[in-house]
């Protein structure tokens, strides 16, 4: 049995890095931090952060 390759989580920046008041960016919905560490973050970690950013996309929607 041959198992399938585990695809690497893509990175959501869309190249419009601009941080509103609450320090997240405008276009890709992540935190400073969380930008500033992507490169450092597990397949895990980055998964979380996708997690977070449909989380914060719903939440803008309610507003």
């Amino acid at each position: 049995m041959t198992q399938e390759p585990i695809k690497p989580v893509p990175n959501p920046c869309l190249g419009i890095c601009q941080l509103d008041e609450r320090d997240l960016c405008i276009a890709c919905m992540r935190s400073g931090m969380e930008i500033a560490e992507w490169g450092f973050f597990s397949e895990d970690e980055k998964r979380a952060v996708w997690a977070r950013i449909r989380e914060r996309e719903a939440g803008a929607r309610d507003d």
